[in-house]
């Protein structure tokens, strides 16, 4: 949930005369010739399943020092629809909480029923109130035949206050409903948008991140999508592709910030990561719970460990199975993989949340926000020059 971080006292005062978020090449992970595993869909994207829809709000105004209640802004909310927004019918779901330090609301609900039955929506720790009750706003004013009998949204959050004025409560229901309104298919913005506006990933510039996988036809032919809000890990710990990234960028320079007395070695992790995963497999609540633990191994490749201040909450769903969740009083045919082919589905979700997070910090662009507290983009040149330097 919180990361205290701490700058140095030279804070990279050329770069502060920089624009808010400077200009960085629009590449993916992929493009910049890193190493995964396993086949993207053609999106790489959780909208490579058909029916998703991903929405998003991002708030940024304002330079210099805090005014609480002012500024600077560097804030916003992103929007997941399961089936999309004209399809209001609930999925199978399970979640998982790697690392409590952190909320998502509705979970309670999603562990007793085993559906998710509205959007999920993920924004900063203290606007997460205001963006619940402006869902069930929005399900109400949209006729949603749940909101009549009472909605539990499922709403997560990361702390932005290093960049963004977090007790400003900038975030508006009005927000809320522009990202839901707007929300729809095809490629997704990643980096600094939506909820991921003022995130912070492994001392770099974080914030959303897509990835997908397909699996061949003789394992199903299954897609798995990811969508990540990264805020989470210390600028040692950052590992891409199973280089230690983050030990090989020196810290005499301005992207070397936020390491500790001790490099960040032996404190612990810092700040927080959601991670949803989506499938159209046919899977079970209880099916989908291990799913949603596997997210823990894609983002132990990128180094976390999850330490003691970190919010690390998972939730995965599926668009199989429509209209399971009628309430007409005959038995309803669900399908489902068999346990003992769930195997290359639990592969794809390690492989997917990797790239995915991945994909949210070389889509980060240098950001100044409260206080002129500067949070560099990783660099791409450097990043390759290391992933050389290891033959990858």
């Amino acid at each position: 949930m919180r990361s205290s971080l701490e700058i140095p006292a030279l804070i990279l005062a050329a770069l502060l005369a920089q624009s808010v978020a400077s200009p960085q090449t629009s590449a993916r992970a992929r493009d910049l010739g890193i190493p995964f595993d396993g086949t993207p869909g053609p999106l790489d994207a959780i909208t490579d399943i058909q029916g998703i829809e991903v929405g998003n709000t991002t708030l940024i105004s304002g330079n210099g020092p805090l005014q609480v209640g002012v500024g600077p802004i560097r804030t916003g909310v992103t929007v997941i629809f399961p089936r999309g927004k004209a399809n209001p019918d609930p999925v199978y779901a399970g979640w998982f909480a790697q690392n409590g330090n952190g909320e998502m609301t509705g979970t309670t609900w999603v562990e007793e029923s085993g559906f998710l039955e509205t959007p999920i929506a993920i924004t900063n720790t203290h606007s997460v109130g205001v963006v619940r009750d402006a869902m069930i706003a929005w399900e109400l004013k949209h006729n949603s035949p749940l909101a009549a009998d009472g909605l539990l949204p499922v709403v997560a959050e990361t702390w932005d206050g290093y960049l963004n004025d977090i007790n400003g409560f900038h975030i508006q229901p009005e927000d809320l409903f522009a990202a839901m309104d707007n929300a729809k298919s095809g490629p997704v913005p990643e980096g600094a948008v939506g909820g991921g506006t003022g995130m912070i990933c492994y001392g770099f510039k974080g914030g959303d991140g897509t990835a997908s996988r397909v699996l061949p036809k003789d394992q199903g032919g299954y897609t798995v999508g990811v969508l990540v809000q990264c805020n989470c890990g210390r600028r040692p710990q950052l590992t891409i592709a199973g280089v230690p990234v983050g030990k090989e960028i020196p810290r005499n320079v301005p992207y070397a910030m936020f390491h500790d007395g001790k490099a960040g070695e032996t404190e612990g992790d810092l700040g927080s990561i959601i991670i949803v995963i989506a499938t159209d497999a046919p899977l079970l609540p209880d099916q989908l719970k291990r799913l949603a633990r596997r997210a823990t191994m894609g983002l132990a490749r990128t180094g976390s460990t999850s330490g003691n201040g970190s919010g690390d909450i998972f939730i995965a769903f599926s668009t199989a199975n429509p209209h399971a969740w009628d309430d007409n009083p005959t038995p309803h045919t669900i399908q489902t993989v068999p346990n003992e082919h769930l195997s290359p589905i639990f592969q794809a979700t390690v492989e997917a949340t990797e790239e995915a997070i991945v994909n949210a910090l070389v889509a980060g662009k240098t950001m100044t926000g409260i206080d002129n507290h500067t949070v560099l983009g990783l660099p791409h040149d450097e990043l390759r020059k290391t992933l050389m330097k290891y033959n990858r």
